[in-house]
């Protein structure tokens, strides 16, 4: 079932004016509705069908859609998959947009996110691309024009509706490539690499700082070590120095791609929805820094759908070791999977070492 087309999936396509010939790159669609509707909108318009809106140029125009999550990119493959006009999911964001002629966006939270999807549009796109980005008004600041406009020479806002507004950007300028950053840190004696919607950039968040303070605590046992929510591999790259199978995993696109880089081969970086492609009783060690937030909404259903998984992955006597959030209840539900014991905190996370029983 294709998902409805909320107020700022309409308010985009309301907004979108002359469309032209040529290749319509949507990003950050996490349902598949805005998706399907452009690459039926594009197919009626190829076959002169009356009933199209009007705007589109009527030959030649290929929707593809590109997602960071893959959770949504899946969401996305499924919708287009019975969508007349057919359409594509692109794994790579710069493949994705190379050629593009018009970027449809729905605006993500990182204004990091955003300045690499603008520079690598105006980059790679066609000479006249434009881009029309929509969020919630709440979600929405100042600062987000000022990104776009160091890439496109006109950026303007639509009038609001239903708490709702999107931004168009024109004209193309010549920008430096500056995504991924990297930046080495001494103390741990690690270069990260970061692309824009990698979480923490080229930081060391809290909470990891606090775990990488722990991982000498972690067993001895052979057997393979996971970095589950591995963000730019920071993690990974510590545990490749003293486990020889490290297996890296992340949801996100952007995250992978930076983990490969900060790894440097160290580590088996993978695109994985959570714990889900490993097999039963197949891992020694599972290490994590996870979310509590799904795009700008706190969410701690993907921890526990973790920690509840790891119960199968885990072999007997493997050990889970997390940092998060003190205030979230994550300590009942790992005492589900097995003794649980805090190996440190600050004032405002812990790390826990669960055993599997």
């Amino acid at each position: 079932m294709v998902a409805e087309l909320d107020p700022v999936d309409r308010l985009l396509l309301d907004e979108l004016g002359e469309v032209p010939a040529g290749r319509v790159v949507v990003l950050g669609d996490e349902t598949g509705a805005l998706a399907r509707a452009l690459v039926e909108r594009a197919g009626a318009s190829t076959l002169q069908d009356p009933r199209v809106l009007q705007g589109w140029a009527g030959a030649g125009e290929q929707v593809v859609a590109h997602s960071d999550s893959l959770v949504a990119e899946r969401q996305v493959a499924q919708a287009l998959a019975g969508a007349a006009g057919g359409g594509e999911v692109v794994p790579d964001l710069a493949e994705a947009l190379t050629g593009a002629a018009l970027v449809v966006l729905r605006l993500p939270k990182s204004l990091d996110a955003l300045d690499e999807i603008a520079r690598t549009a105006a980059l790679l796109g066609t000479d006249d691309v434009r881009l029309v980005a929509g969020g919630r008004v709440k979600h929405m600041t100042p600062s987000m024009n000022e990104v776009l406009g160091a890439s496109f020479e006109q950026v303007h806002a639509s009038l609001g509706r239903q708490k709702s507004r999107v931004l168009h950007a024109a004209g193309p300028r010549t920008v430096e490539q500056v995504w991924p950053r990297q930046r080495h840190h001494a103390d741990v004696d690690l270069t990260i690499h970061a692309h824009g919607a990698a979480f923490a950039g080229t930081r060391i968040d809290a909470g990891t700082r606090l775990l990488l303070g722990q991982l000498d605590r972690l067993s001895g046992t052979d057997g393979t070590v996971v970095d589950l929510g591995c963000g730019t591999g920071v993690l990974a790259s510590v545990l490749a120095r003293r486990f020889d199978d490290v297996v890296a995993i992340d949801v996100s696109a952007a995250a992978v791609a930076s983990a490969q880089l900060t790894t440097a081969g160290a580590a088996d970086v993978r695109r994985g929805d959570g714990l889900t492609d490993l097999a039963d009783a197949s891992v020694a060690t599972i290490v994590s820094n996870p979310p509590f937030h799904v795009g700008t909404a706190k969410d701690s259903t993907p921890t526990l759908a973790l920690i509840a998984d790891a119960k199968r992955v885990l072999r007997p006597g493997g050990e889970l070791v997390l940092v998060y959030n003190s205030h979230l209840p994550y300590l009942p539900r790992l005492r589900e999977v097995g003794p649980t014991e805090i190996l440190a905190r600050d004032r405002s996370y812990l790390v826990t070492r669960t055993v599997r029983a």
